[in-house]
């Protein structure tokens, strides 16, 4: 049995020199010390022995089983130092190569346009307001002067999630909690983004974005509306761009008006895009409606205001000529990288 010990100490150490990683460590450290191992048999078989040999015989099997352990423990320490070693060699980095710039990003120009207007409009002392985009039909027509039976509603292409609860087509809303909630002075613009069930093409699609203002105070007049879009569109397009008012009716201003401004894609001369006219149609204004006042808690009597509502997304396309909205939600860096 002494024989078997020292040829399994010597047979363990020549197999641990040919060990190449952990996993063959583990089958040779199962194969003499297991439960099942080599050395663990031999243990088992000593109670055969005389009870002048076992004393000798045990110790020399705790020797053998304590220099096997050993040698696995100092060879796992080899292994271990030799493989992050290795991974240092691999995972080396050449500092002498050219580094790779990052890729920065930049903004969305429909983000970039929006925060320029929010700026000239803080720069005209207005505050910026906003309201939920999911919208009770009380504040999006109701309120704004258009009852459950107003014939303008059935113009209206809306995306109604219950009777009373919708997505809202303009930022109207806005304006009516604001001044619910707040009385005179008050100039706030209300930027954000609406919904109508259009057809997507050039020009329309379901979801886009408005910014609407509005000013109440005593004394404030068409002049001031018209002085306020004037400022707005030379400091956005220049001290050479134009811009038109036509008669029109909204339901929730007295008197009403079309702004256009001249085409971006023909400077004013007549061309497919803005249909021979020669100017495009941007956005819808006016004078407060009384009723919306009161609606308010607004006294029409002493106080006065001016509203009004630009699609962003024509401003967006005007600024940078662009001639389809589709390129604006498609998502291609290759069209975007450009801004």
């Amino acid at each position: 049995m002494k024989e078997s010990l020292e040829r399994i100490e010597l047979l363990a150490k020549s197999e641990l020199e040919r060990i190449r990683d952990s996993k063959e460590l583990e089958a040779l450290r199962i194969k003499f010390l297991g439960k099942k191992g080599e050395l663990t048999a031999i243990m088992k078989s000593m109670a055969t022995l005389s009870a002048e040999e076992r004393p000798a015989i045990g110790q020399l099997a705790n020797r053998v089983r304590a220099d096997i352990e050993e040698a696995i423990t100092s060879r796992a320490e080899e292994l271990k130092a030799a493989a992050a070693e290795q991974r240092f060699k691999d995972e080396r980095l050449d500092v002498t190569l050219p580094g790779k710039a990052p890729k920065l990003g930049r903004l969305h120009p429909l983000d970039a346009v929006m925060h320029e207007i929010e700026d000239i409009f803080i720069g005209m002392g207005f505050d910026i307001a906003s309201g939920p985009e999911v919208e009770y039909d009380y504040y999006n027509f109701e309120a704004l002067n258009l009852p459950p039976d107003h014939p303008a509603r059935d113009t209206q292409d809306t995306f109604y999630i219950s009777d009373k609860v919708l997505l809202r087509t303009q930022t109207s809303p806005v304006q009516i909690r604001v001044m619910e909630q707040k009385k005179p002075p008050i100039r706030i613009v209300a930027p954000g983004r609406v919904y109508r069930s259009d057809a997507v093409d050039a020009t329309h699609s379901p979801l886009f974005h408005q910014i609407e203002g509005l000013v109440v105070d005593k004394g404030i007049t068409m002049g001031d509306l018209v002085g306020t879009l004037d400022m707005l569109m030379k400091r956005l397009y220049g001290e050479e761009c134009r811009i038109r008012l036509r008669p029109h009716h909204f339901p929730f201003t007295e008197p009403s008006a079309e702004v256009d401004m001249v085409c971006f894609n023909c400077g004013g001369k007549g061309c497919s895009m803005c249909k021979g006219e020669g100017y495009v149609e941007l956005l819808g204004s006016g004078m407060v409606h009384p009723k919306v006042l009161e609606k308010c808690g607004i006294d029409p009597e002493v106080y006065s205001g001016f509203a009004f509502g630009l699609g962003l997304e024509r401003l967006v396309m005007r600024k940078y000529g662009i001639t389809d909205l589709r390129l604006l939600y498609e998502n291609d860096l290759r069209f975007l990288g450009q801004f």
